[in-house]
């Protein structure tokens, strides 16, 4: 009975060792640190791996991520410059980088950001108008960020990020915003279409334009062919006359060259003249111009008369 007894001592006593040596057995997994402490006093600070701590007088402390974290905070209201209220929602993005300072730096370090984000919001909302608030949101998350790494870093905290989320006027306020911005729009639309009209109006006088240019063109060539057209006319107009004067004039000294030729007799000539007396005599002409010769041709026309007479009987 008693060596049943001390083995059951035994096998207890090294179940307790087993224990103790797995409770004092650590893995730190990846992004993550531990603060140990030794007797209620900070020892070291564990990275990731394998560790060994001694058994009741070494305790894991805190858990530390070192992985990057995002916290969004509720609305917060603000009173801008020009004492306008509105709620804003901000979304803060920070990362631990000194576990220790972490751990016993500020009693809750997510309350105490914020805390911080609340006031900070409201000093720099503060320094702005109302509508500069809804349009310099990448300048309030500098200064914000600017500001919120300064106030953290004694706590191990680097803030990597801060985002105006949402911005919420007042009810009153944001009719007037969404007035504004149909008025705006409206007038935007105006603007639109007095363009448009503008332009229509330009483009149709400058179409008209155009037209009347080639239009203008058009009769001014049209002009130009017709004189050109009406120059030739008259070109082989005046050739044609000079032809048949050229032909009359020919045929003229052709008949001279024939008579020339024939030495008509005087009185061949005088008899031709006559004839040519008795065609201007042909009763069309108002006035008759009788030369001083005619009494020759008269006598001549007698002599012809007597001889022909003579030749009769």
């Amino acid at each position: 009975m008693d060596g049943a007894g001390s083995v059951f001592v035994l096998f207890v006593l090294i179940a307790i060792i087993i224990a103790l040596a797995a409770s004092c057995i650590k893995i730190v997994p990846q992004t993550q640190a531990f603060i140990i402490e030794r007797l209620g006093a900070y020892e070291t600070t564990w990275s990731v791996g394998f560790h060994w701590k001694w058994p009741i007088i070494d305790r894991v402390a805190k858990r530390v991520i070192l992985k990057e974290q995002v916290v969004d905070f509720a609305p917060q209201p603000v009173i801008t410059k020009d004492n306008a209220t509105m709620r804003i929602d901000t979304v803060v993005f920070f990362q631990i980088t000194d576990p220790k300072l972490f751990a016993y730096g500020v009693e809750n370090p997510i309350m105490a950001i914020e805390n911080l984000t609340a006031t900070t919001l409201r000093n720099v909302i503060g320094e702005l108008e109302f509508d500069e608030t809804l349009t310099s949101r990448e300048i309030i998350n500098t200064k914000m960020r600017a500001s919120l790494d300064m106030a953290t870093d004694p706590w191990g905290i680097k803030v990597n990020r801060v985002e105006l989320k949402d911005i919420m006027p007042p009810a009153a306020l944001k009719d007037a915003m969404e007035k504004q911005m149909k008025a705006e729009r409206e007038r935007r639309e105006a603007i639109l279409i007095a363009e448009g009209e503008k332009k229509s109006a330009i483009l149709v006088a400058e179409g008209k334009k155009e037209s009347l240019i080639l239009e203008a063109e058009a009769e001014k060539q049209s002009a130009i062919l017709r004189a050109e057209a009406k120059k030739e006319a008259t070109i082989k107009e005046a050739e044609g006359r000079a032809e048949a004067i050229k032909a009359i004039q020919l045929a003229n000294a052709e008949g001279i060259r024939y008579i020339n030729e024939a030495a008509p007799s005087l009185q061949a000539m005088q008899l031709k003249s006559l004839e040519t007396f008795a065609q201007a005599c042909d009763g069309k002409a108002t006035k008759i111009i009788i030369p001083s010769e005619i009494q020759n041709i008269s006598g001549l026309v007698k002599g012809i008369t007597e001889v022909a007479s003579d030749k009769l009987q």
